[in-house]
């Protein structure tokens, strides 16, 4: 027999799936984990305990819980957030919390000065992504220049996909999709590691060698091993960003095809046949040779549900509260009363790239409840999408076919309101196991299991989100768009204070 191990490591939880050659899940796993908020902007995890512990505890649950020889796990691949900056030790052990993704502007100032020195059509056209809180080279430059003792030790520069691997092979190791982000070390257009456009950062002999997502990176060494009960020897992907390998979970292979993964954030992927080069969005070589990515992304939207439950639903058990709050919001009226809610808690990413945009709850009268007001803020994400969609649909992209997934998709209201904002239809995959079933997936693809179109097969479409688009989400659309542009200056001085 040959099964397959995929394990994804998330914002706030990480989970595991081992599947057979067909696609079938023999067993599965999750843990939970937090995401640190040590200072306004900042969002950090703790290698060693969130990402690799998780790793470890899924692994050994789903050895035991299947009860197979781990002999005969064919390959391993793994994805987790990103892009991340983590800095290690020569001997790869972690001198810091890892800096996240996007959600993580505490590099603003960084960015500035680099499309300063730089320029920013520079930048787009080398690099094929503007400098944003996405980028990672900002964040290697604020780690020079405010952690100057750190940055004397470090080895290597990691992101977390790439800790997960050297922690199995010893490895270091990164692929094409994830290194893009490494904005503006990375060079497009000749697929490699560049100084080209400042020598300021790092030396790129300090960065992660250049792979292709399903090469094998390495084997499993002993002393991995013995920590996750796999066995010594078994082939490790190089693996990806969890997003790429939910996309390819549910059947994001071809040109047209467009992920849109309802989690702590909203990040959408579309595979294209050429690269689409838009500062308002973020590009990336695919997991694949002769595709690429063109992608973009709320800053908050799980988060935002999040934010809200905690503070305004405290009476409602955890474990109801979005349940309750979904059929809450189901009684009050599309439009909830005219409110509108820039959806901007932590600034905002595509397309505007504001950080300092700031969260707003705009039309407030005594006669809204927190029916309306949750409603609103499930409208006011799906707007803040919408607008994304917009700009694919200016430049000529707008994509044949939205796969939805995550768990956002369990809320009707918000799915049905993103369709109606967004004039697009949502396609929901049979199985919803995530990004680690796209791992166990690509792990298969890896040793010449199964084909890429097999994932059809794997996992088949279940049901369609239909659009309702109507005059009136144009306009409120309108609304949406034309209430930022009229607060921006408030927000960026309330921000600045």
């Amino acid at each position: 027999m040959q099964y397959f191990l995929g394990i994804d490591i998330g914002t706030y939880e990480s989970k595991g799936v081992l599947t057979d050659k067909d696609g079938f899940v023999l067993a599965s796993a999750n843990h939970p984990h937090k995401m640190l908020i040590p200072e306004p902007g900042w969002a950090e995890h703790r290698p060693e305990e969130d990402w690799w512990n998780d790793f470890v505890t899924i692994t050994k649950t789903i050895l035991k819980s299947s009860q197979i020889n781990p002999k005969n796990i064919s390959c391993i691949a793994t994805s987790a957030i990103g892009p991340c900056m983590l800095p290690v030790s020569p001997q790869g052990e972690p001198l810091m919390n890892a800096v996240l993704y996007g959600v993580d502007t505490r590099a603003e100032k960084e960015i500035n000065e680099l499309n300063e020195e730089i320029g920013k059509e520079n930048i787009l056209q080398s690099c094929g992504n503007a400098l944003t809180s996405q980028s990672v080279g900002p964040k290697i430059l604020w780690l020079k220049k405010n952690c100057p003792k750190i940055y004397q030790k470090v080895g290597k520069i990691l992101s977390s996909t790439s800790y997960l691997v050297q922690k199995l092979t010893n490895e270091n190791v990164i692929d094409h999709y994830t290194a893009a982000n490494f904005t503006p070390l990375y060079d497009i257009n000749n697929l490699k590691w560049t100084d080209a456009l400042t020598s300021n950062i790092i030396e790129i002999e300090r960065l992660p060698k250049l792979m292709w997502t399903t090469e094998i990176a390495g084997y499993v060494s002993k002393l991995a091993a013995d920590e996750t009960g796999l066995a010594p020897g078994t082939p490790v992907t190089v693996g990806t960003i969890d997003a790429a390998a939910e996309a390819v979970s549910v059947g994001v292979c071809g040109a047209g095809d467009m992920m849109m993964m309802y989690g702590s954030t909203i990040f959408m992927i579309q595979v294209t046949n050429k690269k689409i080069i838009d500062e308002r969005l973020w590009y990336a070589p695919w997991l694949f040779k002769g595709l690429h990515g063109s992608m973009a992304g709320l800053a908050t939207s799980g988060t935002l549900t999040h934010w809200f439950r905690d503070n305004f639903a405290k009476e409602i058990p955890k474990d109801k509260a979005f349940e309750i709050l979904a059929a809450e919001a189901a009684e009050a009226p599309p439009g909830a009363k005219g409110l509108i809610v820039l959806p901007y808690f932590s600034g905002e990413r595509t397309p505007i790239h504001d950080p300092k945009a700031r969260g707003t709850i705009f039309g407030l009268d005594l006669t809204h409840n927190r029916a309306d007001i949750f409603r609103a803020f499930l409208e006011g994400i799906a707007m803040g999408t919408a607008h994304v969609f917009d700009t694919y649909e200016a430049i000529g992209h707008k994509p044949k076919k939205v796969m939805a997934v995550g768990g956002g998709t369990k809320n009707n209201i918000w799915m049905q309101a993103t369709s109606d904002f967004s004039k697009i239809d949502q396609v929901i995959s049979e199985k919803s196991t995530g990004a680690s079933y796209g791992n166990a997936f690509l792990a298969a693809i890896a040793v010449g299991a199964v084909s890429q179109s097999d994932i059809t097969r794997w996992n088949p479409a279940l049901s369609t989100i239909k659009t309702q688009h109507s005059a009136f989400h144009t306009q409120k659309n309108q609304l949406f768009r034309q209430l930022y542009k009229d607060s921006k200056a408030v927000a960026h001085a309330v921000a600045g204070s």
